[in-house]
């Protein structure tokens, strides 16, 4: 460890050296702007062409919307700027020793306007936008993406799926980072999507195949919450809310705003939602007809805020300061009615009665200096987060129940650092060296107590270092481009039950990655990657305190599971004609000691079955997924996706070998009508085929969503109502042998209809910002 770090500091000491630029004959800098919106366009196409209509060069707008061209020889040059939907912007520029650099200052592309019976129709952006690294959601912009909270539009997003329990899994895997702003979150995902209001997000980013720079946490990929932030100078805002109507009302709100004058740009984001949702299901043991009926009320109250400023110290440094503040509560009641229809005497009711109180604060620096030299920088960012849950449960009987009433109470904290410096270093406009270091430091105190003679109470403490340094290059030539890096990392991990050790760990791993790329032109590219990623257990998989009872029913952790690696490979081609594009994409995945679900019968209780995790053993998934954006007609606009997955999967159940392989199928389809310039419809629908894992048997699974919005006062405000799950078909229907033969089927309340409002407010010049943000980095102009 030591020569590596004599390695990092001696390759830091000569990068940093190397300030020396080579001549610049003239260049051509600017920001391409949505002359409607006032906003910046990332990702637009700039090209300089000469006499004979050949390009020179080119380049695309970065997500500030910012470009620069470098390098352009003594001449006369025609210079274009094209992005989908807009005119095209054209200039004529002339590079000679009198004027060398040519600064455009902010380029306003207008919308491309078509007449037809007389109604104005505007071409808009896609709400789904691929990138060279990632798939973009535009929430803001698709009717689908509406709902109480981020739990309950996911449903929407391409290649990702959350079942009743709210766990998220994408490409078929729950092994999968979820980030808000880019960070990570002390919450579980699934109850971190409940805590964040939809109106409160600008975008969600997927990212299946990270490189090297990235935490390789997160096996399937990250998923990438944006929250709205924007600096426009001046005041301005958003502020959104509606009302679901269900079996149980429920509502949500959010304000955004922003102020951003000389040095300084202020902004916040506010969210709130109620939200009450019912769980109607039943598990029944095949061998005697006995089984367990459930009638469940989850209900929760979240507040959200975040707060932050952005200081501009000079042209060259800026330091930003945010902090999210997150208060979550939660109930859950209910009743479990546990029948024997062969003895109806011994049929006996538990009622649960739980109730939690979650607080979550995250404060996060970043300082940023940017050299002389063009995207030339470098970034320190320090993120801290500290979570508090506490929770109380009394359980209690009614009928032939052996078991007398009884209370659990919990506390858990959790305190998590995360630190990290970036240095970036583009030696040309060709080649470009990126260098960082991380530490992550975790801490876990679970202090559990019961008064259930049967169950013990428990101080569980777990602790977890992670040091990191990583390294990417990549070069540029042209048609072809590609980029190496790896990433090594430090793993230390200790876990104490009433203070002694009860599983410890230390070890070393590096992560590679690699990335070609092939454009052969404006219409067609391809893309090759391969990374190595980790899906280390989580505090919960670790847990050896019980989490969750039923009559029959108990879920605990395992503290000795071991982290599963997978080595993952893509192939990606994306073709652009016209208006429409289409993105097909093949991928694998290997891993090793698959972390898995499990069950097996209770040794003090047969009728019991316990719920746990272990490493099953090997898995091998590849896929086929294909993507359109399509626009058939003027007035019509074509989300479609198509995911194929195959999983081949071996390991223990237990003490038995069990193989299985299992092909799933996932088709989405989202349609945008455009009946006049202000009103829209769309309609979407879901399917799921049927699937299984080593133990389970998951039934298809199917839903039809429609939406309609209007929008007034010169596009500020908006009305929108969508129906969700039309034919009430979003049941989870499930079988299993093991260990006892089984089958399950649970209801949610997905049958909702919501309303909402939305109004933007307030005016001002966009200027672009240019802000750190580790884990919100995307690729810009062939692979840099």
């Amino acid at each position: 460890m030591k020569s590596l770090i004599l390695i990092f500091a001696l390759v830091s000491a000569s990068v940093f050296g190397n300030n020396t630029d080579p001549a610049i004959l003239g260049s051509v800098t600017g920001v391409v702007m949505d002359q409607q919106f006032q906003e910046p366009i990332p990702y637009a196409s700039i090209s300089v062409k000469n006499a004979e209509g050949e390009i020179v060069t080119g380049t695309v707008s970065s997500e500030d919307g910012t470009f620069s061209l470098e390098k352009l020889k003594e001449g006369t040059y025609t210079f274009q700027v094209q992005f989908m939907g807009y005119k095209t912007y054209t200039e004529e520029v002339v590079i000679s020793d009198k004027k060398k650099d040519f600064q455009m200052g902010e380029i306003f592309l207008e919308a491309d306007v078509a007449q037809l019976d007389d109604v104005t129709v505007v071409a808009e952006r896609s709400t789904i936008e691929q990138r060279i690294d990632r798939k973009i959601i535009n929430v803001g912009k698709d009717l689908t993406t509406q709902g109480p909270t981020a739990s309950d539009i996911m449903n929407n997003i391409p290649s990702v799926s959350v079942d009743q329990d709210g766990n998220i899994a994408l490409r078929g895997s729950q092994n999968v980072k979820v980030l808000v702003d880019g960070k990570p979150s002390n919450m579980d995902a699934s109850t971190l999507l409940k805590t964040i209001p939809s109106t409160s997000i600008k975008k969600i980013e997927l990212i299946t195949n990270p490189s090297a720079k990235y935490d390789p946490e997160g096996m399937s990929g990250i998923i990438n919450i944006v929250l709205h932030k924007n600096t426009n100078l001046g005041f301005n805002g958003d502020a959104s809310g509606g009302v679901t109507i269900g079996e149980r009302n429920s509502w949500n709100g959010s304000l955004n705003m922003n102020y951003r004058k000389g040095k300084f740009n202020f902004y916040t984001n506010l969210g709130a939602n109620d939200r009450k949702n019912l769980l109607d299901g039943h598990i029944v043991n095949l061998t005697d007809g006995s089984g367990e009926y459930h009638d469940l009320l989850f209900g929760n109250r979240s507040y959200l805020g975040k707060f932050g400023v952005d200081f501009y110290l000079n042209e060259r440094n800026t330091l930003s300061f945010f902090t999210r503040q997150n208060k979550f509560y939660e109930d859950f009641d209910g009743t479990v009615d546990v029948r024997y229809p062969n003895e109806p005497d011994r049929n006996y009711s538990q009622l649960f009665d739980t109730d939690q109180e979650n607080i979550s604060s995250t404060y996060n620096f970043v300082f940023l200096h940017d050299f002389e030299k063009e995207g030339h920088n470098l970034g320190l960012e320090v993120d801290y987060n500290e979570y508090t849950n506490e929770e109380d449960a009394f359980y209690s009987y009614t009928g032939n129940a052996v078991a007398s009433p009884y209370q659990d109470d919990l506390v858990k904290d959790r305190y998590n650092t995360v630190a990290n410096l970036d240095y970036v270093n583009p030696f040309s406009e060709k080649s470009k060296l990126e260098l960082g270091a991380e530490a992550r430091l975790l801490r876990i105190r679970n202090d559990y107590e019961s008064t259930s003679e049967f169950i013990n109470s428990s101080l569980y403490d777990y602790h977890r270092n992670i040091y990191s340094f990583y390294s990417t290059f990549g070069q540029d030539f042209g048609k072809w481009a590609y980029q190496v890096g790896a990433r090594l990392e430090n793993y230390d991990v200790e876990a104490i039950e009433e203070e002694a050790v009860i599983y410890e760990d230390d070890y070393l791993t590096v992560y590679p990655s690699a990335f070609v790329t092939y454009v052969p032109g404006e219409k067609n590219s391809f893309q090759v990657s391969y990374s190595r990623r980790v899906d280390r257990p989580s505090f919960g998989q670790v847990n050896p305190v019980r989490q969750f009872s039923t009559p029959r029913l108990t879920i605990v952790g395992n503290p000795e599971l071991q982290p599963e690696f997978t080595n993952s490979y893509e192939l990606n081609y994306t073709r652009k004609f016209g208006r429409n594009s289409l993105t097909a994409g093949v991928f694998y995945r290997r891993t090793t000691d698959d972390i898995t679900q499990t069950m097996a019968i209770d040794p003090q209780d047969e009728e019991n079955i316990i719920l746990t995790f272990a490493n099953a053993g090997d898995n091998d998934l590849y896929g086929l997924e294909l993507s359109a954006n399509l626009n058939p007609y003027r007035f019509w606009d074509l989300n479609a996706s198509f995911n194929l997955y195959n999983n081949t999967l071996s390991g223990y159940i237990g003490t038995e070998y069990v193989e299985d392989e299992n092909t799933n199928l996932r088709v989405q389809v989202n349609n945008t009508f455009k009946v006049t310039d202000r009103f829209r419809l769309q309609l979407f629908g879901m399917y799921n085929s049927p699937n299984s894992t080593l133990q389970f048997d998951i039934e298809e699974s199917y839903f039809f969503n429609a939406g309609a919005r209007y929008s007034f006062w010169e596009d500020r405000a908006s009305v929108s109502l969508n129906v969700n799950d039309i034919f009430d078909t979003m049941s989870q229907d499930i079988s299993t042998t093991r260990p006892l033969p089984q089958e399950g089927s649970f209801m949610p309340d997905t049958q909702t209809i919501y309303a909402g409002f939305s109004y933007r407010f307030g005016g001002g010049k966009n200027k672009a910002l240019q802000r750190k943000q580790r884990d919100d980095n995307t690729a810009r102009g062939g692979m840099f």
